[in-house]
């Protein structure tokens, strides 16, 4: 398996296209909740292309994205430039390069599942100001409708790593352990995507595990998938249901 800040370098386009976003009820509920106004300043860890930087940006937040990936950063740059509240730097969770007690919220976006937890902590922990506040966001993919099932079952069939590298590996009691002694709770908002074929196999080729063009097993995937969406779709369209997780909590 290649290195986990490194995976993402020939998925930048897919990425961007076709990953779901985040919903805009995030950011209401934060604000409501944990008090999130827009003079805080925030650090999107394992940023990527920006997608969850993005969420937070059009509220007016600042936001300074940390990402490892040269291609994946240079992509959110060119995306969100627009904002004068973004910065992008090269950085990992375990090493963000941002000054001690220099932020006061830290959100992760589909990242955390490949971060080192213990190093992480301590990171959080020095550039986190007093009272600081953790969110770890997840798109979860639902498995509930028959297209979602066969669909997932394609996927376990083509992916090179994908039981390994799944982020549902990350357990509530793991996340708990993250945060402790603090707390943490869990925040789920529906999310959905709806596609037409050169779009699913965009969603599909976004995600690191799978077969890329020039890889073996890359036209037998596509096959399955042109076979399953044909079968499942309706007016020429498919759709993905997600549940978007959001586990927050104060951090110490």
């Amino acid at each position: 398996m290649s290195k986990s800040t490194e995976r993402f370098s020939n998925r930048v386009e897919d990425y961007v296209r076709y990953r779901p976003h985040y919903p805009e009820q995030i950011i209401e509920f934060l604000e409501e909740e944990y008090g999130l106004t827009t003079d805080m300043k925030i650090a999107d860890i394992g940023a990527g292309t920006g997608i969850s930087s993005e969420l937070f940006l059009k509220t007016g937040y600042h936001v300074t994205a940390v990402e490892p990936n040269k291609e994946m950063r240079e992509k959110a740059v060119e995306l969100l430039q627009p904002f004068k509240n973004f910065t992008a730097i090269n950085g990992t969770a375990e090493n963000t390069t941002l000054k001690d007690k220099s932020v006061d919220v830290i959100i992760a976006g589909q990242a955390f599942h490949w971060f080192d937890v213990p190093k992480t902590k301590a990171e959080f922990q020095r550039i986190l100001k007093p009272k600081g506040i953790v969110g770890l966001i997840w798109n979860e993919r639902l498995t509930l409708s028959p297209f979602e099932k066969e669909y997932d079952e394609l996927i376990v069939k083509h992916a090179r790593d994908y039981v390994k590298v799944d982020h549902r590996n990350i357990t509530k009691p793991d996340i708990d352990n993250f945060f402790a002694p603090a707390t943490c709770e869990l925040k789920v908002f529906y999310n959905f995507q709806i596609f037409d074929f050169e779009g699913l196999k965009g969603r599909l080729l976004s995600s690191s595990y799978m077969p890329s063009v020039n890889d073996d097993g890359y036209t037998e995937m596509i096959n399955d998938l042109k076979v399953l969406f044909d079968h499942y779709k309706e007016n020429n369209l498919i759709k993905i249901d997600y549940d978007t997780k959001l586990f927050v909590g104060l951090f110490s």
